[in-house]
């Protein structure tokens, strides 16, 4: 099986910091028709999400619960479906194992869902992001302007609607070999 591991806020909906409900969540332009043309192209999707909010307290893990059931509600109606998804409640002081750029959560969904990582992506607008989809061995797609350098992406893109030329065109390569 191949996957696509995505981070959430800046790659499905705006970052507008501690994005925690409905009132503050909009998606990026594309982005559900992104996750609809990726879906369609056999890949399973994941989002693997920092919400350093929860462990500051500046709100629950419920309230990023119900957030999730929204945004999957909203998606199940287009017929895109999230296989699941992975929140790292810690703060970046914790250092715990799930926080990415530690690939904890890419590793658990391959064990638990058969993933093969040498046919997966990992998109994301951050360096931490890009960094755990280089710890995973998984190809890396770093969309928007937010990335330091210091953590080179395999590819670049404006969004991740423009990312999925990059997605489709590598797995009609594969099919090729």
């Amino acid at each position: 099986m191949k996957a696509i591991f995505l981070d959430r806020d800046g790659v499905i909906n705006y970052d507008t910091e501690y994005v925690h409900d409905t009132t503050n969540f909009k998606y990026i332009p594309g982005a559900k028709e992104a996750l609809k043309r990726l879906a369609e192209a056999g890949y399973k999707l994941f989002v693997i999400t920092n919400q350093s909010g929860i462990g500051r307290g500046y709100y629950t893990l419920e309230d990023t619960e119900k957030l999730h059931e929204y945004m999957l509600a909203d998606f199940a109606k287009e017929g895109i479906k999230i296989e699941k998804i992975y929140v790292c409640p810690h703060r970046t002081d914790e250092n715990c194992k799930c926080r990415k750029p530690n690939p904890y959560f890419v590793f658990e969904a391959q064990k638990e869902f058969d993933i093969d990582l040498s046919k997966s992506f990992f998109v994301g607008d951050r360096d931490t992001d890009i960094g755990c989809g280089k710890n995973a061995g998984v190809k890396t797609i770093l969309v928007g302007d937010l990335g330091s350098g210091n953590i080179e992406p395999d590819f670049r893109e404006k969004d991740l609607i423009s990312a999925i030329n990059i997605i489709i065109k590598s797995s009609n390569d594969s099919r090729q070999d």
